[in-house]
């Protein structure tokens, strides 16, 4: 399997219009000036606070080549397992469940089928992420702790911007965070060695349960002159709810063996 089929794969799986309640704006006119300890302080107040998340999401995935929009049904146990489901035109045609040691994951298209770790996938997105790492992307969290930084604060485009005072291993990474709830809008990470970009952008949010959880997740990147888009939408989203993660590779597949 080639490995722009690969990645196409794993992305139209993994990192996938809603009905959504009381969006809460992103931008703000007169943001008062804080220090970045303050920022930081109050975003982990506000930090995602639930064991469970069912949802839908409609999720249009665009390259150089080619274009295809899924709907998925995610299944989320914070910190233990990640489940998938992907079917278009109501054809199921994927299905994934990662956890903190392996992932698995099956497609219907070219009946093949992977079983490894997570890291060895997402290596070929220019960053290896974990499985937390992984996880906050889906619930609008910052993909670094940030209380374990230290961060330089300033205001940009009516947001906080938080961004390391020394960045590390030819990588810089920048957050946005809106001033009304302190979640974030963006976070970003660039190579400086090469024209690689990577950004998850949340352009609005929606109170559920007290909770307020993103509305829709936009990934760009950009590796020198190829460019990856994912839209994805939020629906029918549910807390704390009881769940299982049925998974079963089918008969007759055939293994997806990296290099």
């Amino acid at each position: 399997m080639k490995k722009t089929y690969l990645i196409a794969t794993l992305l139209l799986i993994v990192l996938s219009s809603c009905k959504t309640k009381q969006i809460i704006s992103t931008s703000s006119e007169n943001v008062a000036m804080l220090s970045a300890k303050k920022i930081i302080h109050n975003y982990e107040v506000n930090k995602f606070n639930q064991k469970t998340v069912s949802a839908k999401l409609r999720t249009k995935y665009k390259n150089n080549k080619v274009s295809a929009t899924v709907t998925i049904k995610l299944r989320l146990e914070k910190d233990k397992t990640i489940w998938m489901s992907a079917t278009k035109l109501g054809i199921p045609i994927a299905k994934i469940v990662i956890t903190p040691y392996k992932v698995r994951f099956y497609e219907k298209i070219r009946k093949t089928y992977f079983e490894g770790s997570l890291a060895s996938l997402t290596k070929y997105i220019g960053k290896k992420l974990d499985f937390k790492e992984f996880q906050n992307v889906l619930l609008g969290q910052s993909v670094l702790n940030l209380k374990r930084g230290k961060y330089i604060s300033k205001i940009a485009q009516n947001k906080y911007q938080l961004s390391p005072k020394k960045n590390k291993d030819f990588y810089a990474i920048l957050f946005l965070l809106n001033p009304d709830n302190f979640k974030l809008n963006k976070q970003e990470i660039r190579n400086l060695g090469k024209d690689q970009k990577v950004s998850v952008m949340y352009p609005s949010y929606t109170n559920i349960e007290g909770e307020q959880f993103p509305a829709a997740i936009n990934i760009l990147a950009k590796d020198t002159n190829k460019n990856l888009s994912i839209f994805m939408n939020y629906n029918q989203v549910e807390f704390n709810r009881k769940l299982n993660f049925p998974f079963k590779i089918p008969k007759g597949y055939k293994k997806i063996i990296l290099p």
